[in-house]
């Protein structure tokens, strides 16, 4: 986070804090803005920061300037400008989800502070609103935060965790975990798929190895678990699935059992492959080059026949003359390779291709789902360029990968495969285009991928993994999270209870491969 953010953070923490004289702000109140700053920064800066979170507290709080009804009244119009000011300079900077969590961390300070104040409630407000974070959902968040578990308004966005057998509340989703001292309470908030935790019992829980807080708000996002000795794993996609799951009409379902295929004077193929999948989730295929990741994914896709085992879509096999019909349309495959046309512009390839497969539609129609692909993948603002080649380039790696995926959606697949997605991109194009195949996923699709070597944040967005050793053996099938804890464990590591790293969540992904 770079430092006229983190300035102007410190400046909103100092701002929305109603300080008083008489007890000025309170030490869990800068316990907040203290772990705030110690999750970006190191024990120094950490220190520096809270030295200008101090100042600021002690320049919009002064003792004359609260003398006195009216010019208090006048400070809080001057609070209310300086809060509106500083959300301009730093509204261009942040992601909506972290315009999320800046307002979480100031609600939780507030929650701390002496007392909550009519003015903090109205700046909250008005900070709200200048993230542009939707009216209904700042209601849920700080009812969430600030008052209690009834009062949230959008009941159907909250889960309960505990270890009681169903809800005490109508409308809430409830997960069970026995021996669990107490409750977690999960809101989604679904304009940023986000999910916010709180906790209270006394139970030493920990979320992704660090200790939680009982009545401090946390950020449950992709690939986070939270832990405890004596409760089963709460896994991510424990949650997800279960909010994401009711949204979907229709579920598909994908049962592989022990597929096999060898190839002729060779040991390697696929030996005993076998797992259960469904709508909504992102899963990948791990292993070294060479092993048979894409084998596996051309069998599953249909497009390799297996020598033993069966695939089912459904409860249709996929290899039989009734599934072949039946499934027809269902799958969508994105190759390695291009299979774009040079001399044609990023909207005429998707133009051409929508009329082959949409042929029932007019040309207007056409060109109204085209466009709407195009928004969907990013695509828009270069949809009348030449796509060029390898020699000539006129888009971008990462645009050509984003548009080759685009010719699969153009379809509208329920099952999407893509063979190696992230190879020869950036880092910062693989993260793009994995973030627009999850949010396929959160439309109702299952979407199956082989890849090489995801890093740390790419891994994380996976709901399952399929780990495929030399010899095209299955050697894991489970939580992204869980497969790290299962190596570490096999190959005797001290610390393997640790799936990330404490101090900046990573997860080292080539130690397992």
């Amino acid at each position: 986070m770079s430092e006229p953010i983190l300035k102007a953070l410190i400046q909103l923490f100092a701002l929305i804090s109603d300080a008083h004289l008489s007890h000025g702000i309170s030490s869990r109140g800068k316990d907040i803005v203290r772990l705030f700053l110690a999750q970006h920064l190191n024990q120094e800066m950490v220190t520096r920061y809270m030295e200008m979170f101090d100042g600021y507290v002690k320049v919009y709080h002064d003792d004359n300037a609260v003398r006195g009804s009216l010019k208090a009244r006048k400070r809080t119009t001057l609070t209310g400008v300086r809060i509106l000011a500083i959300c301009e300079t730093i509204i261009g900077e942040l992601q909506q989800k972290q315009k999320l969590y800046v307002l979480v961390q100031l609600l939780d300070f507030i929650l701390f502070s002496a007392e909550i104040t009519e003015n903090e409630l109205d700046f909250l407000e008005t900070i709200s609103s200048a993230f542009n974070i939707p009216q209904d959902e700042y209601k849920d968040i700080s009812s969430y935060i600030l008052n209690s578990v009834e009062d949230i308004p959008g009941k159907n966005n909250l889960m309960i965790i505990d270890s009681l057998d169903h809800a005490l509340i109508d409308g809430v989703k409830h997960l069970s975990r026995e021996s669990l001292r107490g409750s977690i309470t999960l809101l989604h908030v679904t304009s940023t798929n986000s999910y916010l935790l709180r906790y209270n019992g006394s139970d030493d829980l920990f979320l992704n190895g660090q200790n939680i807080f009982s009545g401090q708000t946390y950020i449950f996002d992709h690939g986070s678990t939270i832990r405890n000795p004596v409760i089963n794993t709460i896994y991510y996609n424990d949650i997800s699935s279960i909010f994401t799951g009711e949204a979907f009409k229709e579920k598909i379902l994908v049962d592989a059992s022990g597929v096999s295929l060898t190839f002729k004077n060779s040991e390697n193929g696929l030996h005993d492959i076998s797992f259960h999948e469904e709508s909504g989730n992102l899963v990948g295929i791990l292993g070294g080059s060479g092993v048979g990741k894409t084998t596996l994914l051309t069998v599953l896709s249909g497009m390799t026949k297996p020598d033993t085992g069966s695939v089912l879509i459904n409860g249709y096999d996929l290899y039989s003359e009734r599934g072949s019909k039946e499934l027809r349309g269902v799958i969508g495959f994105v190759p390695q390779d291009d299979l774009l046309i040079e001399e044609l512009t990023v909207f005429q390839n998707l133009y051409y291709n929508a009329r082959m497969c949409l042929d029932n539609l007019s040309g207007e129609e056409i060109e109204n789902v085209v466009d709407n692909v195009l928004l969907e993948m990013d695509l828009y603002g270069i949809r009348d360029l030449k796509v060029g080649n390898a020699l000539n380039k006129v888009i971008s790696g990462g645009q050509r990968k984003r548009l080759n995926i685009a010719l699969e959606l153009i379809r509208e697949p329920t099952i999407l495969f893509a063979d190696e997605p992230t190879s020869g991109l950036s880092s910062v194009d693989s993260e793009i285009v994995m973030t627009l195949l999850k949010e396929q996923t959160y439309r109702g699709k299952l979407v199956i991928i082989n890849i090489h070597q995801p890093g740390s944040e790419i891994y994380k967005m996976f709901d399952k993994v399929i780990f495929i050793d030399r010899g095209g053996y299955q050697i894991f099938y489970g939580n992204p999270t869980e497969a790290i804890i299962y190596f570490k464990s096999m190959a005797g590591f001290s610390n393997a209870k640790e799936d990330q790293c404490y101090t900046c969540g990573n997860v080292n992904v080539d130690q397992m491969l």
